[in-house]
């Protein structure tokens, strides 16, 4: 056994299908969807589907000092900090146990709640009198003190979350903040994995989270072209399906504990799985806009079984990005048809974003954690509102009912604007 193989001791994930592991998976286990309708008024009617975290709780027993920083954190940060903390209580480590410069932290923060100046809107509707024509400038400095949150800039700010945790659980050695979309949560992972096996920590927690809800960010999502008509409510985002026509956004945090397995054995923790590999590419083409090539695509999952010395062929599942874009489906399902070859008809293939909504960075580790306790049951996962899929891809093994798993390893796979891929292959 090679003591610096990287592997997961704990997890943690809040979203809008429960708010912790457990719930998320029995959940999934029920083909439930987080995904609900959230009428808002003089808004385009795909705002109103959304995948919103309701139940979550704060830890107890905070210190008062490390509290009263909470205020800074915005949505998406705090759904982060939730998942970090259930991911450290679950992983059973004594983290005073090892020195706080040995403890790595890692973040993918695609969180865009703060994004625009709409918390001024209240402020400038009363200095204009509702009219936006003419500001009384006493009348809204005057508002804006007594309605404008004071700490709207540090909530603006995408590394909170990193110092709130650094500051929670004194974690002072190699850290990184990637402040992105998809796939800024699997680079994070690939970060941190890579910090235990250089010998530079002996734990590392890495924590993905996200926020699409806002007005803001719907705006500009829904003028990119990227979201769903949902003519069918809830039930049209339906990713690798003929008929899809683009995503629903969603809210969450997800976190992993990373350990190397010799230290992780010899304190007896419970190991969910190992990183056996990982990949990493970007290659804009301009052909395909926004979204990522076949060529890519297909790049960085072998990239990720070549790291971890298996053939396609040893894979039990497969998890595309699958955000349900028409072009962005297409190209990932080529490429995973030529990554399998002649098993491309046995090798399930799952994509499990309608369970929860779009989270960004979240998803990345979302869809990892729920990936291994698939991979534990011997259960690949449905993929929600699937029917049928285009005529080339008919012989490709997707369903919208829960599968057995032959095999132990799971091929996660995100993808970016601009031609970003990260994959991850995980064995259970």
């Amino acid at each position: 056994m090679d003591n610096r193989n990287i592997v997961i001791t704990g997890l943690g994930l809040v979203t809008a299908l429960g708010k912790n592991v457990v719930c998320n998976w029995r959940n999934l286990e029920l083909k439930n969807s987080g995904i609900g309708c959230y009428p808002r008024e003089n808004q385009p009617e795909p705002f109103n589907y959304i995948g919103k975290v309701h139940e979550f709780r704060i830890p107890k027993g905070m210190p008062r000092k490390i509290g009263n920083q909470m205020k800074f954190l915005n949505r998406g940060s705090l759904l982060g900090f939730i998942a970090a903390h259930e991911a450290v209580t679950s992983s059973g480590m004594e983290i005073s146990q090892i020195t706080p410069d040995r403890r790595a932290l890692c973040i993918g923060s695609g969180d865009h709640t703060k994004t625009g100046y709409d918390f001024l809107f209240p402020a400038v509707k009363k200095g204009t009198d509702g009219k936006f024509r003419h500001v009384n400038s006493k009348q809204l400095n005057e508002t804006c003190l007594h309605e404008v949150n004071p700490f709207y800039l540090l909530e603006s700010l995408h590394n909170n979350l990193f110092s709130f945790l650094s500051a929670f659980f004194d974690l002072k050695g190699p850290n990184a903040t990637l402040a992105s979309l998809s796939p800024c949560g699997l680079h994070a992972l690939e970060a941190a994995s890579r910090m235990i096996r250089q010998d530079q920590a002996d734990m590392a927690l890495v924590v993905g989270c996200g926020n699409w809800i806002t007005e803001i960010p719907l705006y500009e999502l829904q003028g990119l072209g990227l979201f769903s008509h949902c003519r069918e409510g809830a039930q049209s985002f339906k990713p690798l399906d003929k008929r899809r026509n683009g995503f629903i956004p969603g809210e969450g945090g997800a976190a992993v504990l990373l350990e190397a397995e010799g230290t992780a054995r010899k304190r007896g923790a419970f190991i969910h799985g190992r990183i056996r590999g990982t990949g990493n590419c970007i290659e804009f083409d301009s052909a395909h806009g926004l979204g990522v090539s076949t060529k890519v695509s297909l790049r960085c999952m072998a990239m990720a079984l070549k790291d971890a010395g298996v053939d396609a062929a040893d894979l039990g599942v497969i998890s595309p990005h699958g955000n349900a874009t028409r072009m962005g489906d297409r190209s990932e399902l080529e490429s995973i048809q030529t990554l399998l070859g002649n098993h491309s008809s046995q090798i399930p293939i799952v994509a499990m974003k309608p369970f929860t909504g779009h989270m960004g960075a979240a998803s990345d580790i979302a869809e990892m954690i729920l990936g291994l306790k698939g991979l534990q049951k011997g259960m690949a996962p449905a993929t929600l509102n699937f029917k049928a899929s285009e005529e080339r891809f008919s012989h490709l093994n997707i369903s919208n009912a829960h599968l057995s798993c032959a095999g132990n390893r799971f091929l996660s796979v995100s993808c970016g604007m601009g031609g970003q891929v990260a994959s991850v292959l995980v064995e259970g």
